[in-house]
């Protein structure tokens, strides 16, 4: 018969879910949900958003050697599932913070952590939603980027400054000043 297909036809299908669909994130989330426990059973914190994922621990300043343990641990078991789901773990975009107070930064390890097979020298800063953290938490290096963008765009502004009316300079300002600190 013309238009019905046996029932012993092979038949294949694309299922695709449109970009910017609200069932995208969805079943993201729900293909992603067992790293979430896999970092869980290690003992440390999970944090996701979109495509990235920090592993997050602490420690007292004593039991740092078997933190940096369980987190090379934790991301070799992180490779291995992400292998096993068709994906791939960065390790270029891979940072280590170590966070401490002022007094207590000659406690933090300095040393080259191994991360399936890489190298990861300790960073002094790290970038989180477009926040920059400092190992001391003391947001100086956001706040220098912040003051410095700010800076770059008003001198930007005040080489047209004569071209425009006042309004249009203080709105202009305001604008552009939001817009850099929303992207720092």
């Amino acid at each position: 018969m013309y238009g019905e297909r046996s029932q012993f036809q092979p038949f294949s299908r694309t299922l695709r879910v449109p970009q910017r669909s609200v069932m995208g994130p969805i079943l993201f989330i729900l293909y992603i949900a067992d790293l979430i426990d896999l970092v869980g059973k290690s003992g440390l914190y999970p944090h996701l958003y979109a495509d990235d994922t920090q592993i997050c621990g602490f420690c007292s300043p004593d039991d740092t050697q078997a933190l940096q343990n369980r987190v090379t641990v934790c991301i070799s078991d992180v490779d291995r599932w992400m292998a096993s789901n068709r994906l791939q773990l960065n390790a270029a975009k891979t940072e280590v913070l170590w966070c401490a107070s002022n007094r207590q930064q000659h406690l933090v390890p300095s040393d080259l952590l191994s991360l399936c097979g890489d190298t990861v020298n300790p960073a002094k800063s790290a970038r989180d939603l477009g926040t920059f953290l400092d190992s001391d938490m003391s947001m100086k290096i956001h706040v220098s980027r912040t003051v410095s963008s700010c800076f770059a765009a008003l001198q930007q502004i005040s080489s047209i400054r004569r071209s425009i009316s006042q309004s249009a300079s203080f709105t202009l300002s305001r604008y552009l000043v939001d817009a850099v600190a929303l992207r720092s």
